[in-house]
């Protein structure tokens, strides 16, 4: 697939205390692990984020929220989400790097993209930040496709993490699927089986818990014998995907063992599900560097030469 990496050095603004595990060794590490890649690379297209607009933060944001954002210069918005002078301006890159990668889908430059952005998303609500999440990027992205023709969305978000934030914003939507993997009991709490959606949005949520020590077949089973189905029944014109690394054995804030061959097992299920639908991949966690790094290279190169 012709395939966009989408990236800018102003992510690396958005700092965080030392000891904080989102700091920008992340991105520095994915970057360096690029740059080894030769063959990978020349078939990669390379994009620059644009910076979106405060009233495409608003297709998802609270406008009062966006002002706290950005009148705040340093500081916890929440008990781990750290905001500092660079902050607001990578998170509106990073938003932006979805909306970029959209416009590129419409213009039929790409058919896929993977963003490598940080301050991370999925965490983050209409009115507040949280989990290390500032602007949810990719609700601002699928809100934005919409707003740009197409008809339908899928989100699959396979972090570690339930995205409570992309769950919520959706919730009630009936042009909006979410579906996640993730470890329970954990950090936030949400992703109940039993959560379905509301309204018009019933039926459109689907959480599938794992149970910790979970292993590679356990985590790529629902990315063969659900994903393919719901995605069918559902019928999307573009499919977004919360990519967290975090999922990998040995990462510090969760404890599912899973190895580079379940990452890629996931990615093919997503691939084999999708059918050559547009795919735009946004970066979530991942808190080992080394499994992180390996991982979206590995993502990489499975988008590149599918």
């Amino acid at each position: 697939m012709k395939t966009a990496f989408i990236y800018d050095a102003i992510f690396l603004e958005h700092q965080a205390p030392t000891f904080h595990p989102e700091s920008e060794k992340r991105l520095v590490a994915i970057i360096n692990s690029l740059e080894k890649q030769i063959e990978l690379k020349e078939r990669l297209i390379f994009l620059s984020p644009r910076m979106a607009e405060k009233q495409e933060i608003l297709l998802v944001h609270d406008e009062y929220y966006f002002e706290k954002v950005m009148e705040m210069k340093q500081g916890y918005l929440d008990s781990d989400t750290y905001v500092s002078p660079g902050t607001f301006k990578a998170a509106l890159y990073a938003a932006g790097a979805l909306l970029t990668a959209v416009d590129a889908i419409k213009l039929g430059k790409i058919e896929a993209a993977f963003c490598a952005v940080r301050p991370p998303g999925h965490h983050a609500e209409r009115d507040s930040g949280m989990g290390f999440c500032i602007f949810n990027n990719v609700a601002i992205g699928a809100s934005y496709a919409l707003k740009e023709g197409f008809e339908k969305v899928f989100i699959i978000d396979f972090d570690v993490h339930h995205g409570n934030g992309t769950e919520h914003i959706f919730y009630k939507s009936d042009k909006v699927f979410y579906f996640s993997t993730h470890q329970s009991p954990l950090y936030p709490g949400t992703g109940r089986k039993e959560d379905k959606g509301e309204g018009k949005g019933f039926g459109k949520n689907f959480n599938y818990p794992l149970p910790p020590g979970s292993k590679d077949e356990d985590v790529i089973k629902p990315y063969k014998e659900v994903l393919p189905e719901l995605i069918n029944s559902f019928n999307p014109d573009i499919v977004f995907v919360s990519a967290g690394y975090d999922i990998r054995d040995f990462d510090p804030l969760a404890s599912l063992e899973v190895s580079l061959k379940g990452v890629e097992g996931i990615v093919d299920g997503i691939l084999n599900s999708t059918k050559g639908l547009p795919l735009i991949f946004t970066l979530e966690g991942g808190y080992n560097l080394n499994a992180l790094s390996e991982s979206v290279i590995a993502t990489l190169k499975k988008l590149v030469y599918w």
